[in-house]
């Protein structure tokens, strides 16, 4: 069998969510299948760590895919020819978008459809484009996947696709994100906090994620109780971002907030692991790997009660209102001033993040592809 796959997240040290996504369980499949053949289409050159085996084949196909139109050209034009040139079987897209030009058969991973919610969270140009596309995407599809039972509810309520035809295939843990040692704490708090303990805030800085209720909510928990603790939030700016900019500059504790941008995967491992917790607070979220990052990591988690993440989170985390500032600040007070309580935590959180691994991911990823091609 001839598996073509949208690979143009695989981009050297930029892996984010759906990047990691598919870095992980491709990593696996091909390794397991060497019996098939797969086609990895890159929109830029590659770099050869993300090929992965014997049994993958790169490439490049323009335009690099940075802007709408472009999208449109790339999966609309240059994926049909690519696909019937080399015979294709399958089309695997690890982020959802399809080509509607093509008979060959498709497998979607939309992992969630926040702009159908939250169209205002994004350029107009970009929501025009998600919210057109997708419902025709997923109809389109042979199969969907997706890293909740939230998200497949979602999506078959809102564009009318049979719940049969959507599989559920949960996000792994990256294993890198464990527990730190005393040294590697004190080593990281003297880098980035001064010394001090810290809550963390891993994402990108976008609407959805909610970061100015989460800074409004650490200002607040600063003026309420005498405390020396930080907030870092570790992420690069998407677009949007000007209203976390105001609430920002009118903190009353805005110096004891650190932006660390984007940090490499070794680095995030030594900050995550010496955090006090991570508050994780986003309005809407189709999995929120975080949540089971930090478990690993041996770190307590406050999270928000929406979306897929009382899913994910189980009862090992703080569940607080998104849209209520004084529940995060709260959660926050709480979790600061009473040990036994954050002790609890990382024991029910080394026991829910058990439910999850890449492993399993692409083991469920896998009978999907099988579905697809049996149908």
């Amino acid at each position: 069998m001839i598996i073509a796959v949208n690979t143009r997240l695989l981009i050297h040290g930029k892996l984010e969510g759906i990047g990691w996504f598919t870095f992980e369980t491709l990593s696996r499949i091909t390794r397991d299948h060497p019996e098939h053949q797969f086609l990895f289409v890159f929109d830029r050159p590659f770099s050869p760590e993300f090929i992965f085996s014997g049994n993958v084949s790169p490439i490049v196909l323009s335009p690099p895919t940075r802007h709408p139109v472009l999208w449109y050209i790339w999966f609309e034009f240059q994926i049909p020819r690519i696909l019937k040139k080399y015979k294709a079987d399958l089309f695997f897209s690890p982020d959802g978008y399809l080509s509607l030009k093509t008979k060959v058969r498709q497998l979607a991973a939309i992992h969630d459809i926040n702009f159908a919610h939250r169209p205002k969270d994004l350029p107009w140009l970009k929501a025009k484009y998600y919210n057109y596309f997708f419902p025709l995407f997923a109809r389109k599809a042979q199969r969907i996947v997706t890293v909740s039972s939230f998200s497949k509810e979602d999506i078959h309520k809102t564009y009318n696709i049979e719940n049969d035809k959507i599989d559920v295939v949960y996000n792994g843990i990256n294993t890198l994100y464990s527990p730190t040692s005393a040294g590697e704490r004190l080593i990281a708090k003297a880098k980035y906090s001064d010394g001090n303990d810290y809550f963390l805030f891993i994402g990108s800085l976008h609407p959805r994620k909610n970061i100015t209720g989460l800074l409004l909510a650490y200002d607040s928990f600063r003026s309420s109780i005498e405390s020396d603790v930080k907030l870092l939030i570790v992420g690069e700016s998407m677009f949007k971002t000007r209203d976390i900019e105001l609430t920002y500059e009118g903190m009353r504790h805005k110096n004891d907030v650190v932006f660390t941008g984007r940090l490499g995967n070794e680095t995030l491992h030594q900050v995550l692991g010496a955090s006090l917790a991570l508050t994780f607070v986003p309005f809407f979220e189709g999995f929120g790997i975080p949540v089971i990052e930090a478990m690993n990591a041996g770190v307590p988690v406050i999270c928000s009660n929406t979306t897929s993440l009382p899913e994910v989170g189980g009862d090992a985390v703080i569940y607080i209102n998104p849209f209520d500032v004084s529940e995060i600040k709260d959660a926050m007070v709480r979790l600061y001033q009473d040990k036994e309580l954050r002790e609890s935590l990382i024991e029910k959180g080394f026991r829910q993040k058990e439910k999850f691994s890449w492993d399993k991911t692409a083991d469920l990823l896998w009978e999907s592809i099988e579905k697809c091609v049996d149908a």
